[in-house]
């Protein structure tokens, strides 16, 4: 069973390969996507304080990001490795990949809580906290930090299920989290009158149920690579590779850290709470067009790295191709809802008449750009499953740090708190029409020879 899974990768037609991997993936997107989205929805319906309380929940995004952001270093640094050794027949290699990055999800998740938890109040002030605002934020935030390394492992470990090709085996470990949540959230949140410290909670429970599905997994004679403790020795050529491709995918979640950071701060400045309220929906509503096309790609990742590894570069081309195809339909359909009905949308996450009002008003101009993001989701993933470190890096610096986080600071100087709604729209363009330019350029000089182990 392990090796149909496995070398089917190379052999099954690709249309038919590419939906049964992506599929499940996409759903386990979605799936996920629910522990944000629940909690947002629960919160922003909170009697009285619902505003406020998802205006504080929104200030927490960038440190959840960031221990998001660690997870993706380890876990999509070194999927693609262990996907391409799999794909060369070396599983006792891959496996020593894997448990490499069991070491540094450890490694990160202890720093990362005893720094966060330490400057948890400052952080938030300085991401736009006022004092309506500040005790919702840190009471999320102290609750949420209590499982990072429960959330590290569920985000970080699951990537190494599909890259085996078990797609619907990695879709359950997050369905069941997820359903948890959903479960558990109105039951902390009201039932118990725990506020936004159930929304934090639940999320916690659920994660943990994931990580418990996801280490076991890994630890069965059903996976094909496993978490074995002999390895787990540090071995730092290992890390240094992992961390080659490993840093491109951290920079792309980290630095929506950043752009949290920018955006709260301006909005609070050249607007006040009810703007940075605004945000939290506006990002919310993103997600549900950026992650199912994320997911959908990081669903096909296996294909890239596996035949990459054995040479079937005409495969890695033609999923490129497909899978940018369908991604690039669902975004311009996803716009033109936008653009019909906003305040429905908006109307999700709030029913205080002005949030809504505002929110609603801004969503055609912020996710304007989106609508052709699905280039750059599908060329990163081609190169990173292709293990070409540098032009993802600088893919992922492209839209947020060179152009977003500079457009965001200085487009308001001129335009007012417009110019930093305008500012996401105009990286994201720029940065998916790049992303294509490049994907063609390295596919031409990677795609037609032998394969290298570095660029």
């Amino acid at each position: 069973m392990n090796n149909r899974s496995e070398e089917r990768l190379g052999t099954e037609p690709l249309g038919r390969l590419i939906f049964s991997l992506a599929i499940p993936a996409l759903l386990a997107q979605l799936v996920n996507l629910l522990y944000s989205l629940v909690d947002k929805i629960y919160i922003g319906h909170i009697a009285d304080v619902g505003a406020l309380a998802l205006t504080g929940l929104g200030l927490c995004t960038p440190i959840i990001l960031i221990v998001s952001a660690f997870a993706a270093f380890a876990g999509n640094g070194g999927a693609p490795l262990a996907a391409m050794s799999l794909g060369r027949g070396d599983r006792e290699g891959a496996s020593r990949i894997l448990s490499m990055s069991c070491v540094l999800i450890l490694f990160f998740s202890v720093v990362l809580t005893a720094a966060l938890m330490a400057a948890k109040r400052p952080l938030l002030y300085f991401f736009g906290a006022s004092g309506a605002t500040i005790g919702f934020a840190e009471d999320y935030l102290s609750m949420y930090l209590c499982g990072t390394i429960i959330v590290q492992a569920a985000l970080g470990l699951n990537s190494f299920i599909s890259c085996q090709g078990q797609a619907k085996t990695a879709m359950l470990s997050i369905m069941i989290g997820a359903a948890a949540n959903i479960v558990l959230d109105p039951i902390f949140i009201f039932g118990f009158g725990m506020g936004v410290r159930g929304a934090a909670l639940a999320t916690i429970i659920s994660q943990c149920m994931s990580a418990i599905w996801v280490v076991r997994f890994l630890r069965s004679e059903k996976s094909v690579i496993r978490i074995t403790p002999a390895y787990m020795r540090p071995d730092f050529k290992i890390i240094g590779r992992i961390a080659s491709l490993g840093v491109s995918p951290f920079i792309m979640q980290s630095t929506e850290s950043l752009i949290a950071i920018v955006f709260t701060n301006g909005l609070q400045k050249y607007g006040g709470d009810l703007y940075v309220g605004s945000y939290t929906i506006l990002q919310s509503v993103i997600q549900l067009m950026f992650i199912p096309t994320q997911g959908f790609c990081n669903g096909t990742q296996a294909i890239i790295s596996y035949n990459y590894g054995a040479g079937k570069f005409d495969r890695v081309k033609k999923n490129f191709r497909i899978v940018t195809g369908i991604c690039f339909v669902y975004t311009l359909g996803f716009y033109a809802l936008v653009l019909l009905a906003p305040g429905i949308i908006a109307g999700m996450f709030t029913d205080n008449a002005e949030l809504l009002a505002l929110a609603a008003g801004k969503l055609p101009l912020f996710l304007a750009g989106m609508s052709i993001f699905a280039l750059q989701i599908g060329a990163q993933t081609t190169l990173l499953g292709m293990g070409r470190a540098k032009v993802s890096l600088f893919l992922a610096c492209l839209r947020k740090i060179i152009l977003l986080t500079p457009l965001a600071i200085i487009l308001p100087r001129f335009f007012g708190v417009d110019g930093i709604y305008a500012a996401e729209p105009i990286s994201d363009a720029i940065s998916a029409l790049t992303s294509l330019v490049l994907v063609t350029a390295v596919s031409r000089k990677y795609l037609s020879g032998p394969v290298t182990e570095k660029e």
